[in-house]
């Protein structure tokens, strides 16, 4: 399980990936965090996110009429959320690498 707090720090990333791959919805969304292993991810923790995202201009929303319930909201990505999803992914492998190096030095000496 991923720990919240380290979660939080790139799930908007993360997002903006899945949206940026096709028109989506959040349930939607979800899905396809679960599918890579966001197992604790909630539709609850999505809304708030995309209205967040839709704040700031880097996603748009429409309704479309549904044939099983109520109208739902379709999300994809603005140019300026593309460019923000660019600088995540740059910013994420600078990241990994760091960590990477990091956790591949071996052990050190334990305090006893």
């Amino acid at each position: 399980m991923i720990p919240s707090q380290m979660l939080k720090g790139v799930l908007e990333g993360c997002v903006l990936k899945v949206v940026s791959q096709q028109e989506t919805y959040g349930y939607q969304i979800v899905q396809e965090l679960k599918n890579y292993g966001f197992i604790e991810i909630v539709e609850g923790t999505i809304y708030p996110l995309l209205l967040r995202l839709e704040n700031k201009g880097f996603i748009i929303s429409r309704l479309v009429d549904s044939d099983i319930g109520p109208k739902r909201k379709y999300y994809c990505i603005t140019p300026v959320g593309a460019e923000i999803l660019e600088e995540f992914e740059e910013n994420w492998k600078e990241l990994e690498e760091a960590v990477n190096a990091l956790l591949n030095r071996g052990k050190g000496n334990e305090c006893r």
